[in-house]
Order: C-alpha cells, then sequence, then structure tokens
C-alpha cells in the first residue's frame, strides 16, 4: 500500500530558489519522485539509474512493471553514456530532432538497470525542449526516468491540476509548468531494428523522419502485441475516461443522427460528444471540442484535457468523432483508439 506524504507544489520561479534546488536534488538523489512539465505531457520522474527508484514510478502510477520508462536527458552527448551504440540514422534523427518530442530505443549499457526498462535490454531516451524539465535534470546530475504523470489506464495529464488530482500524496514535488506546450506524449521510434520502427506516433511524423533519413521507416505503432514491449503505450488500456467510449466514423450529419437516436433509446443515461469545433452546436447533447478541424496543433493540444473533462461530467456515453489521419491526425487518432478500446462504428 502506499503511503500518502506531504506533496510541495511548486512554481517555475520556485525552482530558481538555491535551497529548492538542493531540496529536489536531494529528493531525486534519495530515490524520491517529482512531478514536472515537459513540451509533450508531464511526466513523473525518478533516478534513472537507481532501481529502486523505477519502481516507486510503477507504484505510484499502478504501471506494470514490464512497461517501459523513457529515460529524460539534458544534454544530446549524455545519450553516449548509457547505450552500447548510436548508429548513422541515431544521428540524424538527433540532430534533427533533439531538443523535442522524439524518444530513440538504443542497445542499454549496464548503467542504466532493468527496473528502468521494464526487464529489456534496450532503453529508450529522450531530450526534452522544455527548459524547466531541463533543468531540473541538470540540477539533479543524472538522467531522469519520466513516464507521464498519470495514473495508469487514465488520460495523460497537460496540466497541473491533472497532476494534483492525480497525485497530492503519492509524490514529494510537483512543479507546476502550465499547460503543456503540445499535449501528445513523444513519438517513439526504435532505432535497434534492421529498419528505423516507430512504435509510438507522436508530434515528430512518419513523413517528418523520413524526410530526415531520406529513407523509408517501418510503423508498427498500430500492433497489438503480446508479450514484452520496447515502447509505452503499445500494450495496456490507456487513456480511458470511466463513461462508455465510442468512436464514431463518418459525415458529422449521420453522427448527429446516431447520438440523437442512441439518446432516445437510453434516456436514463449522460452523454457528450468530442468533436472538431465546427460542429458544436449540430449536437442536442453536450459537447466539448477538440479544436478547429483545420488545426491539428489545437486538437493535440487540448485532446487529453477533452478526455479528462469527461470525468469531470460524469458521462456515461461519450461519442467522438473520427478525425483524419492525415499527418498530426495519426497520431491524435491512436491516443482516441486506445482511449475507446478500439470501439468504432462505421456510420
Amino acid at each position: 500500500m502506499l503511503l500518502l506524504k506531504t506533496t510541495l507544489c511548486w512554481s517555475i520561479e520556485d525552482l530558481n530558489i538555491i535551497e529548492n534546488q538542493h531540496l529536489a536534488k536531494k529528493t531525486i538523489l534519495e530515490g524520491n519522485l517529482i512531478i514536472f512539465p515537459t513540451e509533450t505531457v508531464y511526466g513523473i520522474g525518478a533516478n534513472a539509474l537507481d532501481s529502486k527508484a523505477s519502481k516507486k514510478i510503477y507504484q505510484a502510477k499502478g504501471r506494470p512493471s514490464d512497461n517501459p520508462l523513457i529515460v529524460h536527458i539534458s544534454d544530446r552527448d549524455d545519450v553516449y553514456k548509457y547505450v552500447r551504440f548510436v548508429n548513422e540514422e541515431a544521428e540524424i534523427l538527433m540532430n534533427t530532432f533533439w531538443p523535442g518530442p522524439l524518444t530513440l530505443i538504443f542497445e542499454k549499457n549496464e548503467r542504466i538497470p532493468l527496473e528502468t526498462t521494464g526487464g529489456l535490454n534496450t532503453v529508450a531516451i529522450r531530450l526534452p525542449s522544455n527548459k524547466i524539465a531541463r533543468k531540473l535534470i541538470d540540477i539533479a546530475g543524472v538522467p531522469l526516468a519520466a513516464p507521464s504523470a498519470n495514473i495508469s489506464g487514465k488520460p495523460s495529464s497537460t496540466a497541473f491540476q491533472h497532476v494534483y488530482q492525480d497525485f497530492n500524496g503519492r509524490v514529494d514535488i510537483i512543479i507546476d509548468g502550465g499547460p503543456s506546450e503540445i499535449g501528445l506524449e513523444s513519438t517513439v521510434i526504435d532505432m535497434t531494428s534492421d529498419m528505423p520502427t516507430i512504435l509510438r506516433p507522436g508530434f515528430i511524423t512518419k513523413q517528418m523522419i523520413e524526410t530526415a533519413l531520406n529513407q523509408p521507416v517501418m510503423d508498427l505503432s498500430n500492433t497489438k502485441p503480446s508479450g514484452q514491449v520496447k515502447s509505452p503505450g503499445m500494450k495496456y488500456t490507456h487513456y480511458k475516461p470511466k463513461g462508455d467510449v465510442t468512436i464514431l466514423k463518418g459525415s458529422i450529419e449521420t453522427m448527429i443522427v446516431y447520438v440523437h437516436e442512441h439518446k432516445l433509446n437510453h434516456p436514463n443515461h449522460t452523454y457528450a460528444v468530442i468533436c472538431e469545433s465546427e460542429y458544436v452546436a449540430a449536437f442536442d447533447v453536450p459537447v466539448r471540442p477538440l479544436g478547429s478541424i483545420h488545426d491539428q496543433k489545437e486538437m493535440a493540444h487540448n485532446l487529453f484535457s477533452a478526455l479528462r473533462d469527461m470525468d469531470d461530467w460524469a458521462v456515461d456515453y461519450i461519442f467522438i468523432h473520427h478525425l483524419s489521419t492525415d499527418d498530426l491526425g495519426y497520431a491524435l487518432m491512436n491516443r482516441l483508439e486506445k482511449a475507446a478500446g478500439y470501439q468504432i462504428i462505421e456510420l
């Protein structure tokens, strides 16, 4: 059983105070947990070189211990401290997209414990662009293992209120960095395969990666593997609100009719729709807009907040409009399909 503790809540300015920097370093080096912002989502961080600290992350999240953690570094050259080999393709991707929302998987060396990698001999590493994240890593003097700061299975956290709701009393420090800039977890690409292989789509798209490498890459992000997996987000239930989630694929007109008829047939339940902003006024149930159909970045920014709002609204049935899978839409639908447990109805 996880014992509750007093959680300190800091602003960005608090991390500039020397005494707080000493406390943050002490907290991490003693194997305890700090939640911090990144440009993608908030992360729940611990010393990636400490097996006991990594175990605390799994315990706090309720996360299966075979689900690997992403290791965050503050300097590009730090990657060579923790991996056996960096190939030419990985060098190109690091030079092109770091710092930023791209995670690369390498063969690990002995410095990274198996508890951090979910028992694998590979390690996922990312150099975040968020200045607060990199400053905290610099203060700690060690890389931080940091999965998304949410209770396992729930939508990822993109705002301070999300992490406070989930982790007050479970971690030592929460740093409030405001809303996440991007709102989707990083793209994960396996560099240990014969061909670079995308395991989780994100803000860095397949086309962007292929353009940088000037070669095709494989995409296994929509597979449903069993056994050990190299990337978080591939195996277990993710992003799910408490209500029943269904993705409706078809025109907005057919979706309007479907939702209305479902409401008539099940009058004693509550309903909500998640869709593009342009269609908000079309439904006779509460609607949570994602953003404009013309702005995928806005929709990515709002995605996890929209899913979390469904629990705050205590919704029984949640209907989500199937988005275009072009460009960033592919990563958006990857998250929404997992939130719906792949329950998709063709209208």
